[in-house]
């Protein structure tokens, strides 16, 4: 038997037109979500402080419109009527919305590539992303007082079903747009697709009314969409000469040409610029000049601006493999930086791979004199794990007996501050776990060298002025009279001792990414001095004490709230924040186990939709009460510490099978089941909290709750929790958070004869 209500006057047409309409919301809110974050980032910088802020207003704004636009709406006498201007208007949203993001970024006053204050970014997200929002929330509310009307439910079977169907349309729409949108459409041309799908469903529910304009627009929106998409990257780029934009599945590409030179941007940071000969030779020269004979190279990131060119000067070099997550990035090399990149790319000594690094080093059997990280330093928890203690264990693994791992992070020539410090320091610690000689070149950019076995790295600058001269190497910027100044022993010194690990200084690993904290504190004290005084004093606060005060509010919560409502409304808020933390844990470890396969992420985040879809569905027709609620906070409770053991086990797993099965099967199944927890937890709740009465004014409050959870999840574990305390403490305290409304529950469902009611 299906769950959904049944009347007889309940035609099968109408039925199928009000599911279609209901899982539109979700398809709609998803899709607008990834191409306004991406359009967003673009703007902004895409560390988990901008992610989590983004995320956050996002979150903020859909709940206050479920919650408060939805009471609104309740006024409306007619749900169908309500519903298609609903549509028509969040038709018309989407595309301003990008419209307005893009006029943001050229009208703010910074140039293209230099980043933005929390404080701008956080004003500028909110106000760009409101008007949608609102829309997406309110929808919601209205769906659920429509399907109410139609169907002739109750409001909790109401609200329910629309859940259900939301989460279906949600992971549909994810999938849909991770792995077919974003690749050959724009921006524009997404939006309008989804807005002609709108103003069609809105025709549906209004027939006359509105079947002209949907064939006006089917007709004229793919025109107005490639007028709007030039006219604004036009407005964006504005003072450049905008030469190539491309949409790749990792972000927006776009190549800038400004007096003489050529800069990549990715996702609105520069990745090279052509010409630069003193980044292309110092990324690849200081590292190949320390190993005495390099006849394998690894390059992973950074190579068509030149660097894949100058390595190859060196005569004893027979293959240099070159890993470059993007395809793209190389298409564009081929077409705007070929004589950088033609020449090499046809050399037979090199070999490149479309691949994430770690993977690469994960699954290949080939071993190299030489690795050469030439990536941005860890601001992200994606870029972090190039700079974790598991990392250079994969990395001393690929190493031959006399190998050398080489990367670069950005310093100061004279004043290192106590932060970058602080930052230094925790990446030499984390070095020195793994390989027994380290060192540290000064300069603006301070690079590392990490050998296999003591005695390999050169003891000071003439050793590498030999080789270089032995070596004939042609070069502007690395020359016989630069290293004996770069290398100088009074720098060398003052280097190691301002970087020399303390006994306080934490390791950075994947599970416990410090570094990128370190990396975000240093970024946002760049705008503000009160930023990075923040950043230090929530850094200080030990993890006892968070524990103690989150013990300290389960108990309240589990003193105050007696009633059943209440409890129902503080479960599904603590819900809300554990799914979004167990969907950052696994996207995190994912990352860090398997490296970034684009596509299995998509994957994994449409089997955490579909769960909850599966789950809504399974307790549509159940009958659990309060103690059933209980239940299922206890279980949102154990289940981060659960995830968190299994990600342990995996990590260690290495053979290409295990891999294959653990992250095709094993991480979606996981993702399932994370889904499913919530999925049927919200109609449960949904039944306890609207038990009595219709509560048609406040249809979409208990979604409002959800989001309101959520919404504080995605900024408390993704800038503060995870970078300061790592996933085993975090995950400590997500089951804390649970088991203040799981005592609730119980406490609530023991003061009543029949719970529920």
């Amino acid at each position: 038997m299906s769950p959904f209500p049944s009347p007889v006057s309940f035609s099968v047409i109408v039925l199928v037109t009000l599911r279609a309409v209901l899982i539109l919301i979700g398809f709609t809110a998803v899709i607008a979500q990834i191409v306004l974050m991406r359009e967003l980032i673009v703007v902004f910088h895409g560390n988990e402080l901008s992610l989590g802020l983004m995320l956050a207003t996002w979150l903020l704004w859909t709940a206050l419109g479920s919650g408060l636009a939805g009471r609104l709406g309740a006024r409306a006498r007619d749900p169908r009527r309500l519903m298609a201007g609903l549509q028509c208007l969040i038709a018309a949203a989407f595309p301003l919305t990008i419209l307005a993001v893009r006029i943001t970024k050229g009208a703010l006053p910074s140039v293209p590539g230099l980043l933005l204050g929390p404080g701008a970014m956080l004003l500028t997200s909110c106000a760009a992303l409101s008007f949608f929002c609102i829309l997406s929330g309110w929808l919601f509310a209205a769906g659920s007082r429509f399907y109410a009307s139609e169907a002739g439910a109750s409001t909790a079977s109401a609200t329910s079903s629309v859940y259900l169907l939301e989460a279906a349309g949600s992971g549909a729409g994810g999938i849909l747009t991770s792995l077919v949108l974003i690749r050959y459409l724009s921006a524009f041309e997404i939006a309008a697709l989804v807005a002609a799908l709108n103003l069609l469903a809105a025709a549906l529910l209004t027939v006359r009314a509105l079947a002209l304009v949907v064939a006006v627009a089917c007709i004229g929106f793919p025109f107005a969409a490639r007028r709007l998409e030039e006219a604004s990257l036009a407005q964006s780029w504005r003072g450049f000469q905008l030469v190539t934009t491309r949409n790749s599945i990792y972000g927006n590409l776009a190549v800038v040409e400004t007096e003489g030179s050529r800069s990549l941007y990715a996702s609105g940071l520069v990745v090279l610029t052509v010409p630069d000969p003193a980044a292309a030779e110092e990324a690849v020269h200081f590292a190949l000049l320390q190993h005495p004979e390099p006849r394998r190279a690894l390059l992973i990131g950074g190579g068509v601006n030149g660097s894949v060119a100058q390595a190859l000067q060196h005569p004893s070099l027979e293959r240099l493999d070159y890993v470059e997550l993007d395809p793209t990035i190389l298409d564009l090399a081929g077409a705007y930086f070929p004589q950088e990149w033609a020449h090499v790319r046809a050399d037979p000594r090199v070999h490149v791979h479309n691949t994430d690094g770690r993977l690469f080093l994960k699954t290949t059997s080939l071993t190299f004199d030489v690795i050469i990280v030439n990536l941005p330093e860890p601001q992200t928890a994606q870029l972090n794990r190039f700079y974790t203690l598991e990392f250079f264990r994969e990395a001393a693994r690929r190493l031959g007996p006399a190998g050398v791992l080489s990367f670069q992070l950005r310093a100061s020539e004279n004043y290192i501050s106590p932060e970058l410090a602080e930052y230094l320091r925790s990446i030499n610690r984390t070095l020195g776990e793994v390989f027994p000689e380290v060192q540290a070149m000064p300069g603006a950019t301070v690079h590392f060298f990490a050998a296999t076995g003591p005695g390999i790295l050169a003891a000071g600058p003439h050793g590498l002025v030999s080789r270089l001269r032995s070596r004939r190497i042609r070069a502007s910027y690395v020359r016989e009279y630069y290293l004996p100044f770069r290398m100088s022993p009074d720098r060398v010194r003052e280097l190691e001792s301002q970087i020399r690990p303390q006994p306080e200084t934490p390791v950075n690993r994947d599970f416990a990414p410090i570094a990128y904290y370190f990396d975000v504190a240093l970024w946002s004290g760049r705008f503000d001095r009160a930023y990075r005084e923040f950043f230090r004093t929530i850094a200080q606060v030990g993890f006892g004490s968070v524990a103690a005060a989150a013990v300290l509010l389960a108990l309240a919560l589990a003193a105050v709230l007696r009633r059943a409502r209440a409890a129902a409304g503080v479960c599904v808020t603590a819900m809300g924040f554990t799914l979004i933390g167990l969907e950052i844990l696994l996207l995190l470890a994912f990352q860090a186990i398997y490296g970034y396969v684009y596509h299995q992420l998509a994957i994994v985040i449409a089997a955490f939709m579909a769960g909850m879809a599966l789950g809504s569905w399974r307790a549509l027709g159940g009958a659990a009460g309060l103690r059933g609620l209980a239940g299922l906070q206890a279980l949102a409770a154990v289940s981060p510490l659960l995830l968190y053991a299994v990600f342990v086990s995996l990590a260690g797993v290495t053979n290409p099978a295990g891999l294959w099965l653990s992250s095709h099967l094993l991480f979606p199944a996981l993702a399932l089941l994370a889904g499913l927890l919530g999925g049927y937890q919200f109609p449960v709740a949904s039944r306890i909290y609207f038990a009595g009465s219709k509560h048609e004014a406040g249809m979409g409050a208990l979604y409002a709750l959800d989001l309101a959870g959520a919404c504080a999840g995605a900024v408390l574990l993704s800038v503060y929790l995870v970078p300061v305390f790592g996933f085993l403490k975090t995950a400590v305290l997500m089951a804390v958070v649970n088991l203040g409304p799981a005592a609730a529950a119980a406490l609530a469902a023991g003061g009543r004869r029949r719970p529920g009611r």
